[in-house]
């Protein structure tokens, strides 16, 4: 499978994270993307509406407006335009929400270059079918504990009060990863 492209096709990459954006445009530029980075959906949209990419890579959860935001104002300006969701945070609900709005496919980071190439090659389906597993509950309130712990930086006090939970109980969950 050739991964190269023959002309320098725009990509438009939004991440918030530096590092991942320096060596996943570096690799999306050795296929023959021509990329330009923003870190925000707020830095994208003035990008996009002056340029309407042909391909883009959004991450899902950003500081400021969701990804999901700039998915579909990508599609509002250019229905053309292929779009690869990325998430740390996977979920059905946003996987679908994604297709909807416009996204080509949605991947889990960490995700190589080869792979986003390949996933823009995808047709979206109006029937989604996904091969993964139905998420159990368990794993379901993992996932959001972990996540409102990051939000509050590691903080197990104040991620317990967040979630309105004692201490010890949350510090229990944590230890106890469910399956998927």
């Amino acid at each position: 499978m050739n991964n190269f492209i023959n002309e320098q096709a725009s990509l438009l990459l939004v991440d918030d994270d530096d590092v991942f954006c320096q060596v996943l445009g570096r690799a999306l530029e050795k296929r023959g993307y021509t990329v330009t980075v923003a870190h925000s959906v707020e830095q994208a949209m003035p990008l996009a509406q002056t340029e309407p990419p042909e391909y883009a890579v959004v991450d899902l959860k950003m500081d400021g407006a969701s990804g999901l935001t700039l998915v579909h104002a990508l599609h509002e300006l250019d229905s053309a335009t292929r779009i690869v969701m990325l998430t740390g945070y996977a979920s059905i609900a946003t996987a679908v929400e994604a297709i909807k709005l416009g996204a080509t496919q949605y991947l889990t980071k960490p995700a190589n270059a080869d792979e986003i190439v390949e996933a823009f090659g995808h047709l979206p389906s109006p029937h989604l079918h996904f091969n993964a597993q139905v998420t159990t509950v368990d794993r379901l309130e993992w996932e959001h504990i972990n996540r409102v712990l990051l939000e509050h930086e590691g903080n197990i006090s104040a991620t317990a009060r967040a979630l309105n939970m004692h201490r010890r109980s949350l510090q229990r969950k944590l230890a106890k990863q469910p399956e998927t």
